[in-house]
């Protein structure tokens, strides 16, 4: 009897699939048109520690944006955190193994000019102290490269307080290049005509420049990290920004330098019309003066404070410019790598085992250390204490190899060192994959490594030693450029007007960032194109993606 009871429910229960069967599928959501400017800001060294930090601080720019798809924990996944392989990801889509930028500089030695060669330089064209400026590293095309080839009426335009930031995510067909040489102003590449709105803002920041600098207003929030400190020779950590008459160096280390950045931009979106065209415009902006910040001043002290709160207003102004334009624009916000506090600091904030790198360690150092023990003249190691390092090609292949077991070994006992790898170790190791969080440290560098232009080993040194050794680098009192999680999370942010907005907490990498904006304009990408993967930015039922 009670069997009898539940036969009717149990019918009711097998008959809704099959109801449901015979119903016809629901219409796919319709797909946005495209937008018709794409947006990419870099901000130079901002960390996802600091976005965690200030998130709830935001009131202009920073905020709009937070009402977007919010990934807090990207990764520029490499282990060679630096300016110019970072910005190399963002619009190509590769990681550095792919672009060929595996760090800032680098050692070639057959060529026009053997020796050190910056990533974004023309050695055949110029001496290093007076480089000049190209795109012929950078080994793979940009999406604005992609889609010119695709419809040439679409336009590109790069603008950034450094070369190789506007290079890197500008590529190798851009329209409009600009970029802050110190003494010149806003220049571009040899033979290009100076359009009104960079004649008009290197007047303007030459004239701010001439003049003494009146430190900037300190917002409340900001006065708990107001503390000065001495870091490396320098009393930091109370600063303002107030600076002398025709002291370029501080300028750039200002948030004056962003607002002149970003108001060049600016006015070449409202001059080129950009958006107002039958086809998608692209503009890249790289924010430079975070990372003049924090290499002057360190990460956690009232500058840093203040040059985020003021660059969160100059954002807000440029988005309220796009506003204006009545053009659809989509946003996305990263950075090229994150960054450190000084260990000064950093011990006083329960890290104690924070220091800076011993002067031991340096390969100079080393290499005369070895070169005296085999008997050997001359530098026989170069590069940096804290990545890559070559081994002189004069020596012999015997003598090489003696120098590199010796080199190895000496910073493998050394305690401020976490681990060496030899080229042969690094060729060796399959490309990662999975999560950027969980690859090791030698996965980290597989993903930055290029036979022909890394170095013949690589150094790490341990978390929090700063690879600044006392008194070194004056002017300069942290850094970045380590394997370590600090310098490698990045926030990531997209926005669109009429976008549902949501919040990933997971892993996901700036190699994403050029498939998932190919994807909201629906330019197609071959399977295997890229590293990246195209993210979903909507939060329903649509996507975003093909």
């Amino acid at each position: 009897m009670r069997l009898a009871k539940f036969v009717p429910l149990a019918l009711m229960l097998t008959a809704a699939p099959l109801a449901a069967q015979d119903a016809p599928p629901a219409p796919a959501p319709a797909k946005a048109p495209p937008p018709k400017l794409v947006v990419v800001v870099s901000v130079d060294q901002f960390s996802a520690d600091l976005f965690a930090e200030y998130r709830n601080r935001f009131t202009g720019g920073f905020k709009r944006l937070l009402d977007g798809a919010v990934f807090p924990a990207g990764f520029q996944s490499h282990a060679a955190t630096e300016t110019c392989p970072g910005h190399s990801t963002i619009m190509t889509g590769d990681r550095p193994t792919r672009t060929g930028i595996i760090a800032n500089d680098w050692y070639e030695w057959t060529g026009p000019r053997p020796g050190s060669v910056y990533c974004a330089e023309d050695p055949s064209k110029g001496p290093a102290k007076d480089y000049v400026a190209s795109d012929i590293h950078l080994r793979v095309p940009t999406l604005g490269e992609r889609m010119k080839d695709a419809d040439p009426d679409v336009r590109t335009v790069s603008v950034a307080g450094k070369d190789r930031a506007a290079i890197m995510m500008g590529g190798h067909k851009v329209d409009q290049l600009w970029f802050w040489r110190d003494g010149k102003g806003f220049i571009s590449y040899a033979g290009r005509t100076e359009p009104a709105a960079v004649i008009a803002a290197n007047a303007a920041a030459k004239a701010e420049i001439a003049k003494p600098g009146a430190a900037f207003a300190e917002p409340d929030w900001c006065k708990p990290v107001d503390r000065a400190i001495l870091a490396n020779g320098q009393t930091v950590g109370a600063g303002r920004f107030a600076r002398p008459a025709k002291n370029e160096p501080q300028w750039k280390a200002s948030p004056a330098f962003d607002s002149a950045i970003v108001g060049l931009a600016s006015a070449m979106v409202r001059d080129m019309k950009l958006g107002h065209g039958k086809s998608t415009d692209i503009l890249t902006i790289g924010a430079s003066a975070t990372d003049y910040v924090g290499h002057t001043y360190g990460t956690e002290g009232s500058e840093m404070c203040i040059q985020l709160a003021t660059l969160d207003q100059t954002l807000g102004k440029l988005f309220a410019a796009l506003d204006k334009t009545g053009v659809d624009y989509v946003v996305a916000l990263t950075a090229d790598h994150g960054g450190n506090d000084i260990p000064e600091r950093e011990r006083e904030r329960a890290m104690p085992m924070a220091d800076r790198v011993a002067h031991a360690l340096t390969p100079k150092t080393v290499g005369d250390a070895i070169a005296k023990d085999m008997g050997l003249t001359g530098r026989i190691l170069y590069g940096v204490t804290n990545g890559d390092v070559w081994i002189d090609p004069k020596l012999t292949g015997d003598q090489r190899a003696k120098v590199l077991a010796a080199a190895v070994a000496r910073y493998r006992a050394d305690p401020q060192v976490a681990a060496v790898y030899t080229q042969a170790e690094i060729a060796a190791a399959p490309l990662p994959e999975g999560p950027p969080e969980g690859w090791t440290l030698l996965q980290r560098e597989r993903a930055s490594f290029d036979p022909a232009r890394s170095g013949d080993f690589v150094v790490f040194l341990k978390p929090r030693i700063t690879a600044i050794p006392p008194g070194d680098y004056p002017g300069a009192v942290a850094t970045h450029g380590s394997p370590w999680d600090y310098d490698r999370r990045v926030p990531i942010l997209f926005w669109r007007k009429g976008m549902k907005g949501f919040e990933q907490p997971l892993s996901i990498e700036t190699v994403d960032i050029m498939p998932s904006l190919a994807g909201v304009l629906g330019f197609a990408l071959k399977p295997g194109d890229v590293d990246g993967r195209c993210l979903d930015l909507d939060s329903g039922t649509a996507s975003t993606c093909p």
